[in-house]
């Protein structure tokens, strides 16, 4: 098998060169347990990546997942309503629903209410009806929304609600989600005067260990004299940082966007 080291970027559900660590069967045991999850971390630590393995085991398990990558509907010149409108179509594009279910028509239709509540709904009255296994859901790049200049604490919540309702609707417990980016649960939900995101299991993703990373040394065959020095230094060096025990506090975009979150009713 041919090992190609890559910088950056996700890398592919059967790259031989993933290394497997603790935060992998803790995030995949957890979400097929249903609980919600969130990987908070610093960039270039695995995150993405760790997405993609797990979405592969679960999707081998007959879950249905689907992943939103929040930087493709962007942060600049989009307005709120468009961007609950790009969420929809994310995720009817992930479960292939586009031949049951016309969304453009059916978001016109519900134009009365907030896109907050129409994004509500569609998982009630479309998403939990059309799919009828467990679902996750990914929502990667989460700490991009700090940088959109309306307030986004209402997807946070509606999060939350989401398995708030388990009590009340049974159906919600098979509907889980998982959050990743550069971020902390305080910066999901800014508004003071709301309740916390104070739901879902912190996974914690740790730099690599030396055994963790042994199965590169194949790679390293033939290329440097001692693969064992290279894979040690290297393993010394990686995840000495730890955002989920010191992390970095992000604030909105202006604090004109700030008196606009506060002042705004819902």
């Amino acid at each position: 098998m041919e090992y190609k080291y890559q910088v950056g970027g996700s890398l592919p559900v059967n790259a031989p060169s993933y290394v497997t660590r603790k935060a992998d069967q803790d995030l995949y045991n957890a979400l097929k347990a249903g609980d919600f999850c969130y990987v908070l971390n610093s960039r270039q630590m695995g995150k993405s990546s760790l997405r993609v393995q797990t979405m592969q085991q679960l999707i081998a398990d007959d879950i249905a997942c689907a992943f939103i990558d929040l930087t493709e509907i962007g942060i600049q010149s989009v307005t709120l309503e468009k961007w609950y409108a790009g969420v929809i179509a994310s995720l009817v594009s992930s479960f292939n629903l586009s031949e049951k279910f016309n969304w453009r028509s059916w978001w016109k239709k519900h134009e009365l209410i907030s896109p907050v509540q129409r994004l509500s709904e569609f998982i009630q009255d479309v998403l939990l009806h059309y799919v009828d296994k467990n679902i996750v859901i990914f929502v990667d790049e989460i700490d991009t929304v700090l940088s959109l200049n309306f307030p986004i604490d209402d997807f946070f919540a509606l999060i939350r609600a989401c398995y708030n309702k388990r009590v009340d609707r049974p159906e919600y417990y098979r509907l889980t989600f998982a959050l990743l980016g550069v971020a902390t649960p305080s910066d999901l939900i800014q508004d003071k005067s709301r309740t916390p995101f104070n739901i879902g299991r912190a996974i914690a993703l740790d730099g690599f260990k030396l055994k963790e990373v042994q199965p590169l040394a194949q790679g390293l065959a033939g290329k440097v004299n001692n693969p064992q020095a290279v894979l040690s230094i290297s393993s010394s060096n990686l995840g000495k940082y730890n955002p989920a025990k010191s992390p970095k506090r992000f604030k909105r975009k202006s604090n004109c966007h700030q008196t606009r979150t506060r002042g705004k009713e819902r």
